[in-house]
């Protein structure tokens, strides 16, 4: 995922790696960052240091060997095998 810093001088977004500007694929249109709060506050399941921050969180994953997973995701489908049927859709 590309970020963004704020440009004082030219009031725009640039990418912060390259310093080109956000692109804009309507123009006109109101480009904002997407902002995500941070995670609370948690202890280590496998050392038991502090997590205070999504970075601390990738530095304990690091440090342990760790990966991050998903949480599994539901079939889609219906659990009702005579509506599904009825219906023409899909079980799971």
């Amino acid at each position: 995922m590309t970020r963004y810093v704020w440009d004082s001088k030219t009031f725009t977004f640039k990418d912060r790696k390259t310093g080109e500007p956000m692109k804009i694929d309507h123009p006109g249109a109101i480009c904002a960052p997407m902002v995500m709060r941070d995670i609370p506050e948690y202890r280590s399941p496998i050392d038991g240091k502090p997590i205070t921050s999504r970075s601390a969180r990738r530095e304990d994953l690091k440090r342990n060997d760790c990966v991050e997973v998903d949480p599994p995701k539901r079939p889609r489908g219906f659990k009702n095998p005579r509506f599904a049927k009825r219906h023409g859709l899909p079980l799971y």
